[in-house]
């Protein structure tokens, strides 16, 4: 007897649905094709395992899966469901096989008949819908990712007889029902860090703002101890919240990484990465055999921040400017090439020298002559183009420490931050590609940064008395703009070039001695 089920495969951030055709007939042995791989044909053990165990007979004739399209490699564990419950239901021991055809099922079996979590819920949840499909069969901790999805009945399950009661109307199992916008607003704005935590480093809060404000890369340069990582770390919290459109493109990458927090229906905050500094090259970017999402990808409408960067091997620095340009990456296969957006801020921290002491206001740096500028050079000047704020961190003193007063809170510095978004939200209302100042073009910069006489004259002087490069002059007018945005100005000021000057540090000829 030839049963079909549907199950569905993620390539990328999307997925496709594939039918597992399974007929049992005379002869024997256990034939499985379509392009599965190690992890599906090994399904056999524990699909045998988990239907015996449950008080059902393994077929000891003839069985043949195939999986269609039969050209496109399968990949994973989750397909074990499909092949399982089409297994019983080609050997008769399943009621209402007609009820197959309304449902994609997926999940991993134990060798006890416990489902396990599968990666790839909600996009395979969409794809379901897409298709027209009833129903979407998942593990139980996947059914609040994909139960986002309205218009399709989702059933989380925790075992095969479950599934099996459900098909023979044995059941009460009822679809997961996930309030979608409530649980999105609910949340966004509980952080467990805030601005306020910080004591003193007012000028870096400036910078950190602007560059929320903009959607600016930054850097930030300072000894060990100055607080750049605590500062880091708070800057999702003054960043605007995401749009329901930018949480579902969030959670799609996380789901398809498999790093959806457990029983998470949707992200709904920006996602902070912090990779360690010996990350390789394809866990950045992404990739392998079956390309995944790397870092870049999971931070996606959030930031990346980089900790320590000269200690980055200098190859996986460098492939991170296209998709920085381009804000997505695109890993290219023999059979496939597969697009995951990349559109996140950058925020990167280092020591000044290999000691961290260099420009130190109390402590000397130890480090021998030539040594700073040679540990600076261990970041191409292609991505520090990339990087529009220089910061210089600061120790911060005895008295601001013992303040007892706290600083401004992160809800105010959010607040104006929305404010310049929503200005630059306007100015680029009838151009899809950008969204923030940081993002404008040449064309736009010419048209958008207009500056008048007494400014051009400050740009003219501070470019030959701090022998700035030329590569500093795009990114001052593209800081100032966003400081003039959260001044509410139409145009630029000399103060806000002024203040955008400031954070070119690493352009200055002799910064490094």
């Amino acid at each position: 007897m030839l049963v079909k089920t549907f199950g569905s495969a993620v390539y990328g951030v999307e997925a496709i649905t594939i039918t597992v055709e399974v007929n049992v007939s005379e002869g024997q042995g256990y034939f499985l094709v379509g392009l599965p791989d190690g992890a599906i044909k090994e399904s056999q053990q524990r699909i045998d395992s988990a239907i015996k165990g449950n008080g059902y007979r393994m077929p000891r004739i003839k069985i043949v899966v195939n999986m269609a399209p039969a050209d496109i490699k399968k990949s994973g564990s989750a397909f074990d469901l499909p092949i399982a419950i089409g297994v019983l239901g080609a050997s008769e021991q399943l009621e209402n096989v007609e009820k197959l055809k309304d449902f994609v099922i997926m999940g991993e079996l134990s060798l006890d008949g416990s489902i396990q979590p599968i990666k790839g819920g909600l996009p395979i949840a969409i794809q379901a819908r897409k298709e027209g499909f009833r129903g979407l069969i998942v593990p139980k901790a996947n059914a609040r990712e994909a139960g986002m999805v309205n218009n399709l009945e989702v059933y989380g399950v925790n075992d095969l007889q479950e599934v099996i009661n459900f098909f023979a109307d044995e059941s009460t199992i009822e679809p997961v029902s996930v309030n979608t916008r409530e649980e999105f607003f609910n949340s966004q704005y509980e952080f467990d860090l805030d601005f306020n935590d910080v004591k003193g480093q007012e000028n870096i809060k400036r910078a950190l703002e602007i560059a929320a404000a903009g959607g600016h890369n930054a850097i930030l340069i300072g000894p060990p101890g100055a607080g750049k990582t605590m500062l880091a770390k708070r800057l999702p919290t003054i960043l605007p919240p995401l749009s329901l459109q930018e949480a579902l493109e969030t959670t799609k990458i996380h789901s398809v990484a498999g790093k959806m927090p457990e029983n998470a229906s949707l992200i709904n905050k920006r996602p902070f990465r912090s990779p360690h500094h010996t990350i390789s090259d394809v866990a950045l970017v992404g990739g392998g055999g079956i390309p995944q999402p790397g870092e870049i990808s999971l931070a996606h409408n959030g930031v990346l921040f980089l900790d320590e960067l000269p200690e980055f091997k200098r190859q996986v620095l460098e492939v991170m400017r296209q998709p920085m340009e381009e804000r997505r990456v695109t890993i290219s296969r023999a059979k496939v090439s597969l697009d995951f957006p990349a559109n996140f801020m950058l925020i990167a921290s280092m020591n000044p020298c290999p000691c961290g002491y260099y420009n130190h206001p109390d402590k000397e740096c130890t480090c021998p002559p030539g040594t700073v500028q040679k540990y600076l050079n261990k970041i191409s000047g292609p991505l520090l183009d990339r990087i529009d704020l220089h910061v210089e961190v600061t120790p911060v003193s005895f008295n601001e420490l013992s303040k007892k007063s706290d600083g401004e809170n992160s809800e105010s510095i959010r607040e104006r931050v929305i404010r310049a978004r929503e200005i630059q939200t306007e100015r680029y209302k009838n151009d899809k590609a950008v969204h923030a100042n940081a993002q404008m073009s040449s064309k736009q910069l010419r048209e958008i940064c207009v500056i008048n006489q007494a400014g051009d004259a400050l740009l003219k002087k501070a470019m030959e008395r701090l022998s700035l490069s030329a590569r500093a002059y795009d990114r001052i007018l593209k800081v100032s703009r966003t400081i003039a945005d959260l001044a509410a100005s139409e145009d630029i000021k000399v103060e806000h070039l002024a203040e955008a000057i400031q954070y070119r540090s690493l352009d200055r000829e002799g910064w490094a001695g």
